[in-house]
């Protein structure tokens, strides 16, 4: 796979009493498809390619000279990034409405380093439990020959998106 033209993506934050009003799978297909702003961090990283259903959410991205460390290689928090965000969207992708998620802690193994030249890498993020207050997801990146490259876990905390406060007479 190659990385697509270049393409206008909508950055911002998306306002908490909209995305409190959607189920998490609703909102992330409707930011996907550009009808609710992409997070400014992707900005970072650029995917591309995404995928989501209940549970499991891919994407790709093109490792650049940019995301290079004073080592010569691809930084940490660029994988580190990567994997963050498809643990905690395939969480989010198994939300009700009114409930959101943050990341309480989370492990990443570094299997094998990835430079300008690695070609566009493929994220995907599958959780593992999601209860009412805790979840645990697990996520790879892989390059083009199918080879691991690093793989994390992750717990997250869910909690029930507060309304807005309420009128006093």
């Amino acid at each position: 796979m190659t990385a697509p033209p270049p393409r206008t993506v909508e950055y911002g934050v998306t306002p908490t009493e909209v995305m409190a009003s959607m189920a998490g799978i609703d909102f992330l297909r409707a930011m996907f498809a550009g009808q609710l702003p992409a997070p400014p961090i992707m900005q970072n990283v650029e995917p591309f390619d995404y995928s989501v259903e209940p549970g499991v959410v891919s994407f790709s991205s093109l490792p650049g000279f940019r995301h290079y460390n004073p080592i010569g290689s691809v930084h940490g928090g660029y994988a580190a990034t990567l994997l963050d965000s498809a643990m905690g969207l395939a969480v989010h992708s198994m939300l009700p409405v009114g409930s959101g998620y943050t990341t309480l802690e989370f492990k990443v193994s570094f299997i094998r380093g990835m430079t300008k030249d690695t070609g566009v890498v493929r994220t995907e993020g599958r959780t593992l439990n999601v209860g009412r207050r805790a979840a645990t997801a697990e996520a790879r990146i892989t390059d083009p020959k199918g080879r691991l490259l690093a793989h994390a876990t992750t717990t997250c905390l869910v909690f029930e998106i507060p309304g807005p406060p309420a009128r006093g007479m």
